[in-house]
Order: C-alpha cells, then sequence, then structure tokens
C-alpha cells in the first residue's frame, strides 16, 4: 500500500510517498482502509519537530492522525466492530499514521461514524471532537451555570466545543468573523463579538474559563476578562510544568517544561489565574459522546473545496501551514 512519510524532522519537511505493507490488527486492533484523511496543524509541529519533547518519533514515520473509514479486518478479540463497518479516530499516540491506505486501530481508539455525516464530514471531527470534550471534562472540569469565552472561536474548533459546552449548562461567549455570527449563535453560544467592531474585554463581564485558539498575541486580553481562581486552557502556547505532571513525563521533561512555561504560569497567576495547556488523546468511548451530539444537533463541519489525493499531500500540508483554508483539508483516497 502507498503511505505518505517524515523522514527527517526540518523547518521545510517533505513527505515522501512510499510502498509500505498492509498492516495486520492484533488480536484487540481493527484493520480499517481508509477513505479520507485530516489534514492538520499538528502534522506542522510534527514534521518541523517541535513537538518532539512530547512525542519522537523513529523515522520514517508516516504522518496523519484523523481518519474515516471501513473496517477491512478484525483481530481476534474484537468484539464492537464488524467487517464493512463505517468507522472514524482520531489515532493514538504514537500510531498517528493516518496518511495511507489501511491503517491499523486499537477498537478502544474507534467510534462507529456520525450516521448523519459522510465520510468526508466526518473526518473533520475526532481531533477538534476530543480537544473541545477532553478539554471541557478534563482539563476545566466545567460545570453547569459557569461561563467559557473561546476567542477566535467561529473557525472549526468552535463548531464543536460550543453545542459540547452548552450542552453541559456552560454561558458560552465568542469573538471570530462578522460573517460566521448567526452560525455561532444557532449553535448555541450566549453572545458573540465581531472582533472588527468590538473589543470582547471591554465589553464582557468575567469568565469562569477561557479556551484559547489564538495564541500569544491574544494573552492580555484573554487574562482581562478571567475571573480570579479561573483557568486558561490554551491550544496554541505550549505545555508548563502542570503539563509534564498530568502526562507523568520524566523529570528532565518536567524541568524543561517548566523552564519553558515558567513565563506564561507566572502571568497568568499574577491575574489570578490558572494556565493549562492540551495535547489531546485518542479515545473512542469519548468520540461516542461526541458523536451524539453531532447527530443531535445535526453539525456539518466545513470543509475546504480543494481535492487533493495521497500524491498531492505536500500541497495539502502548504494549504494548512501558509494559506487560508476555507475549513478542514482532507486527501481523498480512493473507494
Amino acid at each position: 500500500m502507498q503511505a505518505a512519510q517524515l523522514t527527517k524532522y526540518a523547518k521545510d519537511f517533505k513527505l515522501v510517498i512510499n510502498d509500505i505493507p498492509v498492516p495486520q490488527p492484533g488480536p484487540t486492533e481493527v484493520l480499517v482502509k481508509v477513505r479520507v484523511a485530516a489534514v492538520n496543524p499538528l502534522e506542522q509541529l510534527i514534521g518541523t519537530g517541535s513537538v518532539k519533547l512530547i512525542q519522537d518519533y523513529a523515522m520514517p514515520v508516516t504522518m496523519g492522525n484523523e481518519i474515516a473509514g471501513v473496517v477491512a479486518a478484525v483481530g481476534a478479540s474484537v468484539t464492537d466492530f464488524s467487517i464493512e463497518d463505517a468507522v472514524y479516530a482520531r489515532l493514538a499516540l504514537p500510531k498517528m499514521v493516518g496518511f495511507a491506505e489501511y491503517v491499523v486501530v486499537d477498537q478502544q481508539d474507534l467510534a462507529p461514524m456520525p450516521t448523519t455525516l459522510d465520510f468526508a464530514h466526518s473526518a473533520a471531527v475526532p481531533l477538534t471532537g476530543l480537544t473541545a470534550y477532553q478539554g471541557l471534562h478534563e482539563e476545566l472540569h466545567a460545570h453547569p451555570g459557569q461561563s467559557v469565552l473561546i476567542p477566535g472561536g467561529s473557525g472549526s474548533f468552535g463548531q464543536l466545543a460550543i453545542p459540547l459546552a452548552q450542552a453541559l449548562g456552560l454561558k458560552v461567549f465568542v469573538s471570530g468573523n462578522a460573517r460566521s455570527r448567526e452560525a455561532v449563535m444557532r449553535l448555541g453560544a450566549t453572545q458573540y463579538f465581531d472582533y472588527r467592531q468590538e473589543n470582547y474585554w471591554e465589553a464582557m463581564a468575567p469568565v469562569d474559563y477561557v479556551i484559547d485558539t489564538v495564541g500569544p498575541k491574544e494573552l492580555t486580553h484573554e487574562l482581562q476578562v478571567l475571573k480570579p481562581g479561573g483557568k486558561l486552557l490554551s491550544l496554541k502556547m505550549g505545555p508548563n510544568r502542570q503539563f509534564a505532571k498530568d502526562h507523568d513525563l520524566p523529570w528532565w521533561k518536567t524541568a524543561l517544561f517548566s523552564l519553558v512555561g515558567r513565563r506564561l504560569d507566572a502571568q497568568v497567576k499574577q491575574a489570578g489565574g490558572q494556565y493549562r495547556f492540551i495535547f489531546v488523546r485518542s479515545d473512542g468511548q469519548q468520540l461516542r459522546a461526541v458523536t451524539k451530539i453531532v447527530e443531535q444537533e445535526h453539525l456539518v463541519p466545513a470543509l475546504d473545496p480543494t481535492v487533493f489525493k495521497l500524491t498531492d499531500v505536500n500541497a495539502a500540508l502548504d494549504l494548512v501551514a501558509t494559506g487560508h483554508p476555507q475549513g478542514k483539508v482532507l486527501i481523498q483516497f480512493a473507494d
């Protein structure tokens, strides 16, 4: 089978299409024929070596971490899936091997595909859906009646985070572009701020939580609206000591992340809050919970219209890294 592989970390890395054997599922594993794989900023972080302290890879490594496809074979102990089932997943570390014609996935990381979506739209759900779910439930421990701000929440993350937060009973405040206002409000947002017309930090009361999707340039404004004792969860600003402790990393990584995150921790602490960073993991049961929200709310992720095949993988990566995609960028495989 063909697979897109990274041979070395580099700022200007390129993936190579190689012929490799079709993997064989173990007792608890499922062999999935990939129909669609999603391309994410995470691939850029992996290829440049930016996250190798969190997860390093033996080269060559097949890239890709989000897929939708059809079950082609199952291991002897697999009970939840059968051949021809439509499934999807955020692939587990370190087996992020989605840019390939076939992948092997442990059954605990896999979930049935939403009945309301096709393969393309389903492939756009797992990473953002699990990030939102784990962020709200495990990092923030959010409760009904509390409030959360999502700066930049008009994108793909907000499309799943907003209804998940609303289902938890949270008041959800979002900033984003003008054209997304109506769609975001339909998802259940309490209030929307058009960033070109109004500054949320001047117009809203403090919130219990902030989920940062923008990065360091927005930190000062985010801290202005965070309640004393509140939590700021970032998808962009990097790990700290707490992240290392939560993930039981070795002492030297803990020391390094403590040093790297020290300034950020101090800034958030000075504002009376706590800082958290999330690096999402695979989880089939949580993905099933996300699936219910997708089906109930009839959510349809936005997709970029450009059609990419596996041989176009580097162009797809470039679009995500330097272009302005109109939604999730996808790689289509033959049926």
